[in-house]
């Protein structure tokens, strides 16, 4: 396994420590180092990345002849614009870019193998997990992985049932294999939306975490110590009943059991960050939840150090009544050229070396 970054801490005595997205000294006597290697993980809702061919799932508006008159010139427009924003998360931190990303809103597994050829970032060799869902607007999730940083061993999907025989979302994608020599699961899943307004929506959200919570506490069993990290859009807010309750996801480290998650960006939505905009309000639903072992101190395993949303000035509407939000690919039916309508959200992870 290549070392990906070094990045180094000076060491006051007696104690350094990075939790809660910063790092902290104590003490007042510097001059010893700690070299730790730093991975970033990311995720990102692609909105609406869809190839131009007619397929058996309900894609119709994305077609040359459809609604949005997705023309193969805008399907590699934004097949551009999305590889530029994944060339470009995490580079101050990790030069190589993230080792892992999770994506929502593709269409099918060709149009991720698209995406990682683009120029911008083919020179990372991405991987692909995807399986197909039947979900009812016929998008799905995936993860892409840099296969020098995550060694992939297991892949499943789970099929998010309820009472409504109706009622098709996207499956819960999970994926198994070792980082830094270190055993992590990524589960990756896109909630039901809000749909009929978040109130008459609010039980297919509480089912989908229960099914992410069931699957959670499958791999607790079978490792109480695992590492888990959780992203995906969830079409709530990180203090939301289905995240909060039902996920159990904590805001601060130190309320999370050992067998307990932490949501590492419940405190960026309460700084006023957001990852998406609706009706001037900003909601952070691009979410990041992580298993309690990676909370540990001692930095000699994986540890979580910090997270963001990336909201870099490109990735911004600069005028209009949509100022101040993400530029998206279409608004009002009209194509914008641009990129999402929401931001992505990245964690950064070190391990001493």
């Amino acid at each position: 396994m290549r070392t990906i970054f070094k990045l180094v801490l000076f060491l006051s005595i007696p104690t350094i420590a990075i939790s809660c997205g910063s790092a902290k000294k104590t003490g007042s006597t510097a001059g010893n180092k700690i070299e730790v290697q730093a991975v970033s993980i990311a995720f990102y809702n692609l909105e609406n990345l869809f190839d131009t061919i007619n397929q058996s799932n309900n894609d119709e508006e994305f077609l040359p002849e459809g609604a949005m008159k997705w023309t193969g010139y805008k399907y590699k427009a934004k097949l551009k614009n999305m590889s530029y924003v994944l060339s470009q998360l995490g580079l101050d931190i990790t030069p190589h870019g993230p080792s892992i990303i999770a994506v929502s809103e593709i269409e099918n597994r060709g149009v991720l193998e698209d995406l990682v050829k683009q120029p911008s970032i083919a020179n990372r060799t991405y991987q692909i997990v995807h399986y197909d869902s039947p979900d009812r607007r016929g998008v799905d999730v995936g993860l892409i992985y840099n296969p020098r940083d995550y060694v992939v061993t297991n892949s499943k999907s789970y099929v998010l049932q309820t009472n409504d025989t109706s009622f098709h979302t996207r499956d819960q994608l999970v994926v198994s294999g070792y980082l830094l020599n270190e055993k992590v699961h990524v589960i990756v899943a896109h909630w039901p939306s809000r749909i009929g307004g978040d109130v008459a929506s609010e039980p297919k959200r509480v089912a989908a975490a229960g099914l992410t919570k069931s699957i959670i506490d499958s791999l607790y069993r079978v490792d109480p110590k695992a590492k888990i990290i959780f992203m995906g859009d969830l079409n709530d807010d990180p203090y939301n009943k289905s995240t909060a309750v039902t996920l159990g996801a904590k805001r601060n480290i130190e309320d999370v059991a050992p067998n307990g998650l932490y949501n590492t960006l419940w405190r960026t939505l309460d700084s006023g960050v957001g990852s998406l905009a609706y009706n001037n309000q900003w909601n952070l639903f691009d979410q990041i939840i992580i298993s309690a072992p990676f909370l540990n101190k001692d930095k000699k395993t994986l540890t979580y150090w910090k997270s963001e949303v990336f909201n870099k000035r490109f990735l911004i509407q600069q005028e209009g009544s949509y100022k101040g939000t993400p530029m998206r690919t279409h608004a009002g039916g009209v194509w914008l050229n641009g990129y999402s309508d929401h931001f992505p959200t990245l964690i950064y992870l070190v391990k001493e070396k």
